[in-house]
């Protein structure tokens, strides 16, 4: 339902989703790790800067349960990104496993030290009864926030049912409509003429619930990312085991604590 949701202010050119998967997940080869996620993000960004000419200001990250990690870490280096979306995320990797105190070197994802840096505002949702990632990770990061939107406790809902809930997209929409809201207010005090102009135009066309984040983005061909899934698409090979041989996954395995 939220790709559904994406998919839908892309056909309104509100929005323009740009969606991967990292290194032994999905389409991707490699093998997933603490190390390969961060660089899977950053070419993802790099792709969106230099192919696409997307403007840090023009982006909202999003991140869910441990592609939290990867997320965060990216936000916390750009201080010009429009906004972040953390659905279900981990406080660490090594907090999902023991209620911690501190944060040990050799932990992997460590959200908690790394929101307190991140400038634009920065919308939570966690489920009550999140059997795998306790809500109480989501609702420590909002508190870390340096910028707060209202967070989304969903009452009842789990790890990987949220997009169910009605109150989930509702929550997902108001979030994007502020931010293109925000972007209006500051256009608006550097050109109160236009803004003028702009709200007259508004009342004679009635409200609308869109705006345009993705209006000045250029259009750029997709010939390349369209065969390389057509390619994806044709392959008989089946797809790679999710293997890791990172520590800490194997020990959360061995408790049953699979995200």
């Amino acid at each position: 339902m939220v790709i559904s949701y994406l998919v839908k202010c892309s056909y309104y050119k509100a929005l323009r989703r740009h969606m991967y998967d990292y290194s032994g997940y999905g389409q991707s080869t490699g093998k997933p790790s603490e190390c390969n996620t961060y660089a899977d993000i950053d070419a993802a960004y790099k792709c969106l800067k230099e192919q696409y000419g997307v403007k840090d200001e023009q982006l909202i990250l999003y991140g869910q349960s441990v592609g939290s990690g990867p997320t965060v870490d990216l936000a916390s280096r750009l201080p010009n990104l429009r906004g972040v979306v953390l659905h279900s995320p981990i406080l660490s990797g090594m907090r999902v496993l023991y209620p911690v105190k501190r944060t040990y070197w050799f932990d992997i994802y460590k959200n908690i030290d790394k929101i307190g840096t991140v400038n634009c505002p920065v919308m939570v949702v966690h489920g009550t009864t999140d059997e795998v990632v306790d809500c109480s990770h989501g609702k420590q990061l909002y508190e870390l926030c340096k910028v707060k939107y209202e967070p989304l406790w969903i009452n009842g809902g789990g790890h990987c049912n949220l997009e169910l809930y009605p109150e989930f997209i509702r929550h997902l929409k108001k979030f994007v409509l502020s931010l293109g809201k925000s972007k209006t207010a500051t256009n608006a005090s550097k050109n109160p003429t236009a803004d003028s102009d702009n709200q007259s135009k508004t009342s004679d066309s009635g409200p609308s619930d869109t705006f345009e984040l993705g209006a000045d983005l250029p259009e750029v061909s997709r010939n390349s990312l369209d065969s390389r899934l057509e390619k994806s698409k044709k392959s008989n090979k089946p797809e790679k085991s999710r293997m890791s041989t990172d520590h800490v996954d194997r020990f959360r395995r061995k408790k049953r604590l699979v995200w």
